[in-house]
Parts: structure tokens; C-alpha cells; sequence
């Protein structure tokens, strides 16, 4: 069964602590986990930034606001026990939402800036961000994992524009600095129109003894690369002096046959989407 949302929770972690004793955060994720039916997968599942567990993320907040709500209180740090409150709200039977828990406590609604008269479908931030209205749905890690995201899909779309508006010689200059940006050496873009196929050489070694040779099409992003492009690049690649390495760059994408007959032939293919993530990288 897939992981429930963080408010999801809220019900499960006042039940572990419902004896009165006092936990550790640790001790109520294992308690909770132990009444639970989720696979192996979907707790060994992880954030984008690679770092904790979606399952520590979202017990870890529930955790949090239940204590902006006044529902358990810390000892200590990292030490929890349920309060007065909790316990009546747990016996009560009543579901335990981010609206009850804004209607009951000023600390809970000023921490995640939602208005006592707001309902929690209308408490989710709307795309343009109005009202000051913060997104209850994800915990804040997972909704800054997802601005990061869009951030750089924006970010990518501008590049590519900006990319698509110049000329192909342009490009091919760009394919250069991005490798020697990457640290793969020293590079140069050919003359256009004489290049034989080839559209930069990269020197791995200053003397020039190994060298990558680069094919870059700017294309537009909906057409695909097929084995007849690669094709002719290994042509290229396989005249004097013979080289080896040779990487294909473009902002279009490739088909499945390409991707086959490049790996076969020792060629990396970087499409747009990667090659934009790697430029929005290094900055």
C-alpha cells in the first residue's frame, strides 16, 4: 500500500503516545511502522535530495504540527509526550484534520498561515501563490523538492528558447564550453560547414593524443534523432585520425533504436532534458 499524507498520521502517532509515557521520535516512527501494513519499497522509499525516507519526512511533520496544535508537547528535545488535549481529541473519535487542528489552536494556524475561517481544501496554496496560503497537502520538504522542480523546468524552458533563437553555430559552441565547463579539457568548435560531421573536438590531455569528437543538433524538442544521424556520426568518427569517443548532443530527443545502436557503438547520447539539467547544474 502506498504511503498516506503526512496529516494522514496525525491519528497513528497520537495512538502510540496515548499511555502517557514519554518518546522518542524514533520510537514512535518504529511504533507506528509496526501497526502498519507498508511494504519494504514503500518504506525504504526516498526524498529527491536523497536524504531521509518519505515515511521519516512525513511522521516527522505530523510530529511537528501536532505540537504547533498543542496536541503533544517535548520534555526535552526529541523527547514527546500527548497532552490533555490530544488525549481528549483522540477519545473524542473525531477525525483529526488540518482544519481541526487550525480551529483549535492560534500557535497552529499562525505557524502554517491559514485563516480560522478557511476549510483545508481552500488552505492549499493556489499555483500563483495568492493569499499568503501555504500548501498543507505535502510536508514542506516535499513542496520545496517540488518549487525546486519547477524552478529548473522554468529555468529549462527559458534556455531553450534562448537556444532555439540563435543559430546552430552557436550551439555548437555552447556543446564546447558546457564539456570543458564539465572538466573534460580543452576544446574547439569547427569551421562551419566544413566540418565533416564533426561539430567540436574536445583534447582530453594537452597534447592532443585523446580526443572526443561532439555532434550537436539543435533541433526542436518535439523531433527525434534517429540511427541514420548516429549512424553518420560514427562514419565521421571512423576517418582519420580514427577517434574513439565521440558524444551527440542535442535539444531534441532520440528513438529507442538510436539509443541502441549508440550504445553499441560506444557513443553518448545526451538528449535536452538532460543536457539542460546538466547546464542548470553548473550554473
Amino acid at each position: 500500500m502506498a504511503l498516506p499524507q503526512y496529516f494522514k498520521f496525525y491519528h497513528s502517532v497520537l495512538s502510540v503516545i496515548q499511555d502517557g509515557r514519554v518518546y522518542t521520535n524514533k520510537e514512535i516512527r518504529e511504533a507506528v511502522k509496526m501497526q502498519s501494513n507498508f511494504s519494504e519499497d514503500d518504506l525504504k522509499q526516498l526524498l529527491g535530495s536523497g536524504r531521509k525516507t518519505v515515511f521519516e519526512d512525513r511522521i516527522g511533520w505530523a510530529i511537528t504540527y501536532l505540537k504547533k496544535a498543542g496536541l503533544i508537547e517535548a520534555q526535552s528535545r526529541g523527547h514527546l509526550n500527548i497532552t490533555k488535549k490530544g488525549s481528549d481529541i483522540l477519545s473524542s473519535g473525531v477525525e483529526i484534520t488540518n482544519s481541526l487542528l487550525a480551529d483549535i489552536s492560534e500557535d497552529f494556524r499562525q505557524f502554517v498561515k491559514v485563516s480560522p475561517d478557511k476549510d483545508e481544501a481552500s488552505a492549499v496554496e493556489s499555483k500563483d501563490g495568492q493569499d499568503g496560503q501555504v500548501d498543507l497537502e505535502e510536508t514542506p520538504e516535499a513542496t520545496l523538492e517540488q518549487a525546486y522542480k519547477l524552478i529548473n523546468a522554468k529555468l529549462a524552458d527559458e534556455l531553450l528558447e534562448t537556444i532555439l533563437a540563435q543559430s546552430p553555430s552557436f550551439f555548437e559552441q555552447l556543446v564546447v564550453d558546457l564539456m570543458k565547463a564539465m572538466g573534460y579539457g580543452e576544446g574547439l568548435k569547427t569551421q562551419d560547414s566544413r566540418d565533416g560531421g564533426i561539430d567540436g573536438i574536445i583534447n582530453e590531455d594537452r597534447l592532443g593524443f585523446n580526443l572526443i569528437y561532439i555532434q550537436a543538433k539543435r533541433w526542436a524538442p518535439d523531433r527525434t534523432i534517429g540511427r541514420k544521424e548516429i549512424t553518420s556520426f560514427v562514419g565521421s568518427m571512423a576517418e582519420p585520425p580514427r577517434v574513439e569517443k565521440g558524444l551527440f548532443i542535442t535539444t531534441a530527443k532520440f528513438t529507442d533504436d538510436a539509443i541502441k545502436y549508440a550504445k553499441a557503438q560506444h557513443i553518448i547520447l545526451v538528449d535536452g532534458k538532460l543536457m539542460f539539467s546538466i547546464s542548470i547544474y553548473l550554473g
